[in-house]
């Protein structure tokens, strides 16, 4: 046999959908339910960000972004899904597996630095409001929305890179939903030691630096809360960074646990349903925490609504 077809096989299996046996229909069904509102949840606050005025600001500017960035993510993977339990057919072609890698990471990542950028974008607006259109006008916005995605794809193209030089020795069988890093790793037969230096290597920019940033964020804008003489501008200062902070603990929560655990620890079979429902919540959630929770949200939703239920 030839030693490429060896290690790099024509397709994969998803073994984890295979598991649902009788129950795919049901469960293809609350995909498509959970994935149809992520959509139109999403869509609608880019459409209001867009289309109102008074939403063209940065924190909404980022807010857009993120928005797109959730569709994008659970564009990714959801469909294909909902296609494979349908069809009974749970196969992904070698290219497709990389390009579905690739693009996960990339939507993943660029999520992880817009949210520290719009952390850091709070930091200025509640610890120097005065200077607040000054710093965070629309050049900067752009260019942290800029180095967010293209950050973003130098590091999904390293890591697939790093995961498909993996040789496979014929074994095509993953026992995931999806594509991902910890299921490609746990298939292959080489040293993977590439691999966990290309994760520490990432780390800096992808993990940690951001996170550095949110704390630190946080830590001045708490001092800077505490200090407030007003229970009113304590409690506007809170709620307009509550939205974020439970958007942040999500899908960190959800980051921390897919990739920064040692290969040792991962179970697969429960990782695989674990991982799956953590990405369709943070997108399915997002939409609502931002505007169950955002005054300025609700008034332009309302305005809209009542204004197309008139006319």
């Amino acid at each position: 046999m030839d030693a490429n077809n060896e290690t790099a096989p024509s397709e994969f299996i998803l073994l984890a959908l295979s598991n649902l046996n009788e129950r795919c229909f049901l469960f293809s069904g609350f995909m498509l339910i959970t994935y149809l509102f992520t959509l139109m949840g999403n869509s609608l606050i880019i459409i209001l960000v867009s289309l109102e005025p008074s939403l063209r600001t940065p924190m909404y500017f980022f807010l857009g972004n993120l928005s797109l960035l959730d569709i994008c993510q659970t564009t990714t993977t959801i469909p294909q899904i909902i296609v494979h339990l349908i069809s009974g057919r749970n196969v992904i072609s070698y290219e497709r597996c990389k390009m579905q890698l690739f693009f996960f990471i990339l939507f993943v990542g660029a999520e992880m630095l817009l949210l520290a950028a719009m952390a850091y974008d709070r930091y200025v607006a509640i610890c120097n409001p005065l200077r607040y259109n000054v710093v965070m006008n629309y050049k900067l916005c752009a260019q942290l929305v800029s180095a967010s995605w293209f950050t973003s794809s130098l590091n999904a193209t390293l890591h697939t890179i790093f995961t498909f030089h993996l040789p496979l020795c014929g074994i095509n069988k993953i026992n995931y939903f999806y594509c991902d890093i910890p299921p490609l790793i746990a298939i292959s037969c080489g040293n993977i030691s590439g691999n966990m230096t290309a994760m520490l290597a990432a780390s800096p920019v992808m993990g940690f630096g951001p996170g550095m940033c949110i704390i630190l964020s946080y830590f001045h804008i708490i001092l800077r809360i505490l200090k407030m003489r007003s229970s009113a501008g304590m409690r506007k200062a809170f709620s307009t960074c509550a939205s974020h902070l439970t958007v942040v603990l999500l899908f960190f929560g959800n980051a921390l646990f897919t990739y920064v655990r040692p290969v040792s620890s991962y179970s697969l079979s429960k990782d695989s349903m674990i991982a799956l429902f953590n990405n369709i919540l943070s997108p399915l959630l997002n939409p609502l925490i931002y505007t169950l929770r955002n005054k300025d949200v609700k008034r332009v939703l309302q305005k809209r609504m009542m204004k197309e239920f008139v006319f």
